[in-house]
């Protein structure tokens, strides 16, 4: 294959114009290009043999402009990208970008979640609505791994209660309430179970200014909180009071009458006992480490404010001394309200625990109970195989004379009934001699 000479290369003027010169240098390049063999040729336009000559800097830069411009148009037909159709090139100031599009994640198999949340505004309309995880993200201002604790598709995960204050936004975990409050705003998920259910009717009546005497005390975001934890314990309370006269009746009927439905009802009120106190137990020790931690109630207090916490101290900075104030003293109720469901939590975990202590001692006294039955079933069992060893051998003797032998004995006729009287005192002596042995040795 002959390439072009190079003194070929050298006919440019030095005083041509920059125009010119690319127009010269694209036909060029497409004639070396046509000689060779048919292999992609990627030129790089760092490099370059060409001279230039300029006048001004003006005219550099917009000679440069330009070549950059037609270099990556020359490199685009010289060489076909194999990945083309899952990218996408932006040109902005004569710099060309390369993003990863969308088609990417479709091939892999990645699809970004989506969830249908029940949205209850602070003026207290509620309206269902689906939101993506990043939609979700964007407007709550939350981190990936903070979505993870009210995840429903995690609930297996995540059944411990939880409540992370994070800058705009309280996550709230209760087991079958997961929720995410905002300033203005609640995104409550699995909004059709019990738990949601019963959350709503808690917070309704406090976003009615009629019903709470010209509106809230205290933030949206705070009212959310305590209507989560009210309807939380509420519904515990409510649960142990349908509980209690059962387990009661139970303790009182069950010394006399045990039956199989009797302890299967005993079964089952113990094990919804101990779930009730797992559930009071872990909301205890949830709000307990609340109140232990003043840095995660006063990150409550500031949310929607011009304050921060120092670092050293950990206290409230406000630019308006009055928001301090109000934030302090909202730190104060805050305390007393986790105070306050924190003891009905205690008294609800308390009442769980004993009375299935109660059931646990109803158990062992009937276990107590069954086992002397079977005691008493034994001693009778060895009675008997005690009574059937001695007939065994008075079953011996009959078998022994009953031998087709001559024993000169069938020739006495009183013979039969001797042996008859001897074999019957015998068996009820050897039955006496082995109950008294028995005795002896405590045994029965």
């Amino acid at each position: 294959m002959a390439l072009t000479p190079w003194p070929y290369l050298l006919q440019l003027p030095l005083h041509s114009s920059a125009h010119s010169s690319q127009l010269f240098f694209s036909q060029l390049r497409k004639t070396e290009i046509s000689f060779v063999s048919p292999i992609p040729v990627k030129l790089s336009p760092s490099v370059s043999p060409r001279p230039k000559c300029f006048e001004s800097a003006t005219e550099e830069d917009r000679f440069s402009d330009t070549e950059t411009i037609s270099d990556d148009e020359a490199r685009t037909n010289d060489v076909v990208p194999v990945n083309s159709q899952h990218q996408t090139t932006e040109t902005s100031g004569g710099s060309s970008r390369v993003a990863t599009s969308s088609a990417g994640d479709s091939l892999l198999g990645i699809r970004e979640p989506v969830y249908e949340v029940e949205e209850v505004k602070a003026n207290g309309t509620i309206s269902i609505r689906k939101i993506n995880r990043r939609q979700l993200l964007k407007s709550s201002g939350l981190r990936p791994r903070d979505i993870r604790s009210v995840d429903p598709s995690l609930f297996l995960t995540n059944s411990m209660p939880s409540l992370l204050v994070r800058e705009h936004a309280i996550l709230l975990n209760l087991g079958s309430l997961r929720a995410i409050a905002m300033q203005e705003r609640v995104l409550i998920f699995d909004y059709n179970n019990i738990g949601g259910r019963a959350f709503v009717e808690a917070l309704l009546p406090r976003l009615n200014p009629k019903l709470m005497n010209g509106g809230p005390s205290m933030p949206f975001e705070l009212e959310v909180v305590e209507a989560a934890l009210l309807s939380r314990i509420q519904r515990l309370e409510q649960r142990l009071i349908n509980l209690e006269p059962r387990v009661q009746n139970l303790l009182s009927v069950l010394p006399n009458r045990l039956t199989a439905d009797v302890l299967e009802e005993l079964r089952i009120s113990k094990q919804t006992l101990v779930e009730l106190g797992s559930r009071a137990g872990a909301l205890r020790q949830m709000l307990f480490d609340l109140l232990e931690d003043p840095h995660e109630i006063r990150r409550i207090c500031i949310m929607g404010r011009n304050c921060t916490l120092n670092k050293m101290n950990d206290d409230m900075e406000c630019s308006v001394p009055l928001e301090k104030q109000i934030a302090e003293e909202e730190e104060e109720e805050i305390e007393m309200l986790l105070e306050n469901y924190l003891q009905r939590c205690e008294s609800c975990h308390g009442q769980a625990e004993r009375l299935l202590d109660s059931a646990k001692e109803m158990e062992d006294s009937i276990a107590v109970n069954l086992s002397s039955r079977r005691l008493e079933v034994s001693k009778v069992e060895l009675l008997l195989q005690v009574g059937t060893f001695c007939l065994a051998l008075g079953a011996l003797v009959a078998g022994i004379f009953g031998m087709n032998l001559r024993s000169y004995l069938e020739e006495h006729v009183f013979a039969f009934w001797f042996t008859t009287a001897g074999i019957v005192v015998g068996a009820i002596i050897g039955f006496f001699l082995m109950y008294y042995y028995l005795r002896t040795r405590k045994i029965l």
